[in-house]
C-alpha cells in the first residue's frame, strides 16, 4: 500500500506556511539591503567622498568615463560606521578600469557634519592614487594631491 498525503492534508498545509515564511523573510531581507545602501549613499561622508572622486582628474582618467559606483559589500570588514568614526571601501569602476575608493571620515561629536580625512582610489592593478588628504589641525584646510 502506498503512502499519499492528499491536497489539503496537514503535511501540504505545512509546507504552504513555509513557503510562505520563506517568501516573507526573503522579501524582508532584500528590502532591509536596499534601506541600508540607500542609507550609506545619502551619509555626508559617502558624497562628500564622491564629489572628491568627481573633481580629481587623474582619478578620472584612471577608471575611465563614465564613472559608475556600486553598492558597498556590506559584509567587508573596511566598511564600519560609528557615532564618530566612517570608513568605507565604495567599489567604483570606469570604461578604462575599476576599483575601490578607500574613505576615512571623523566627525568631533555626534550630531555634527562629518569631516573626510582622506580618500584615495586603489585600482585592480594595485595602483593607488590619492585623491584627498586632509592636512594641518585646522579641519577646513585640505590638500588634493
Amino acid at each position: 500500500m502506498r503512502w499519499q498525503k492528499h491536497p489539503g492534508s496537514r503535511t501540504s498545509m505545512l509546507l504552504g506556511k513555509l513557503i510562505l515564511y520563506s517568501a516573507l523573510f526573503s522579501g524582508g531581507s532584500v528590502l532591509v539591503y536596499y534601506l541600508i545602501q540607500k542609507t550609506f549613499s545619502r551619509a555626508s561622508y559617502y558624497q562628500l567622498a564622491l564629489e572628491q572622486l568627481h573633481g580629481h582628474p587623474e582619478a578620472r582618467e584612471a577608471l575611465g568615463t563614465p564613472l559608475n559606483v556600486h553598492h558597498l559589500q556590506l559584509m567587508d570588514k573596511y566598511n564600519f560606521v560609528d557615532i564618530a568614526d566612517a570608513k568605507l571601501k565604495i567599489p567604483v569602476s570606469g570604461s578604462k578600469s575599476e576599483g575601490y575608493l578607500y574613505v576615512s571620515s571623523s566627525r568631533a561629536a555626534p550630531f555634527q557634519r562629518w569631516h573626510l580625512n582622506e580618500v584615495f582610489l586603489e585600482l585592480k592593478d594595485g595602483q593607488k592614487v590619492p585623491v584627498f588628504k586632509l592636512r594641518g589641525e585646522n579641519d577646513d584646510e585640505v590638500k588634493k594631491d
